[in-house]
């Protein structure tokens, strides 16, 4: 890889194992509505003189239903649970957590016609990485258990959303995608967002969070994103999956002091190593369904991107 490519690699790490810490500063002082719709509506508002919406418009407007539904995947449902979620859990269980939309994703893949099937070394990264998942969540159940529940279900929704962009937004340019779902996630948040608008300023720091999460984590990480699967291609920017969850557990110890204890440390070994067998190229590994028809390669599609 290129000195360009490790460069954008290093940022993407950065800038998806960071949200989870900006979200915990920023939830405190303002309701999860508004802080969901403010990072939509900020990113949009960075995104779209971008967009080139007069000569996308026509192929936006031609998908919109799947457009619609990749906005509620991608950012309105999982942000909305994220900020709750972390109303409850640290920014590192969070991140943690999250790190399971890889493994997800590998069984959705499996299940889908076509897909590929799970060999020996992929069912073994899925049951350490799920092993992984089971040690940070088992101690937290008791009394959060709705939360987990939230991370997890984000990590759904993050598996699921990338069959949208494969299946019906192929032929949709990326940046304009981009902001028209940023878009749509900021005004469908709105109206609950404007009913609980916080009564007076929030703290500088929430402020700087808030603007930090739309600016740096949402609209610059989603350039950084497509520039890195331009110069490194898709197989090896999803590496990035694998570094962001120890930036986030890094970062909420060394920002907010959150505990970092042995069981931290061996459900990230276990995620981590789970998610790298789990998604690797295992040697014979064929189609679980039939061989798709000859006739010309079909454009590679470019994975969605999560925080």
């Amino acid at each position: 890889m290129s000195r360009r490519g490790w460069a954008l690699f290093a940022a993407m790490s950065l800038l998806w194992g960071l949200p989870y810490l900006l979200i915990q500063v920023a939830v405190d002082s303002m309701s999860v509505p508004f802080l969901v719709s403010a990072r939509g509506l900020l990113g949009a508002a960075m995104l779209l003189p971008f967009a080139g919406l007069g000569r996308h418009g026509a192929v936006l407007r031609r998908h919109w239903r799947p457009v619609a539904v990749l906005a509620l995947l991608e950012m309105v449902v999982p942000w909305t649970l994220l900020a709750h979620a972390e109303t409850r859990l640290n920014s590192s269980t969070t991140g943690l957590l999250i790190a399971a939309a890889p493994l997800v994703a590998c069984l959705v893949a499996a299940a889908t016609p076509g897909g590929e099937r799970l060999g020996p070394i992929r069912v073994l990264g899925l049951a350490a990485g799920f092993a992984g998942v089971a040690l940070l969540a088992g101690p937290r159940l008791r009394g959060d258990v709705v939360a987990v529940a939230e991370v997890l279900a984000t990590a759904v929704c993050w598996a699921v959303a990338p069959l949208v962009v494969a299946r019906r937004l192929q032929d949709v340019p990326a940046v304009p995608l981009t902001a028209v779902c940023l878009a749509i996630s900021g005004l469908v948040t709105l109206p609950p967002a404007a009913a609980r608008t916080p009564t007076e300023l929030p703290p500088p720091s929430a402020l700087a969070a808030l603007a930090g999460l739309a600016a740096v984590c949402t609209a610059l990480a989603f350039v950084t994103f497509f520039a890195l699967v331009r110069e490194a291609g898709p197989s090896r920017t999803l590496v990035v999956t694998y570094i962001s969850p120890a930036v986030s557990v890094a970062a909420g110890a060394l920002v907010l002091g959150e505990p970092v204890g042995t069981g931290t440390i061996a459900a990230l070994g276990l995620i981590v190593g789970g998610c790298v067998l789990a998604t690797s190229g295992e040697h014979g590994a064929r189609p679980a369904g039939p061989p798709r028809e000859s006739g010309p390669p079909r454009r590679a599609p470019v994975p969605a991107v999560t925080d």
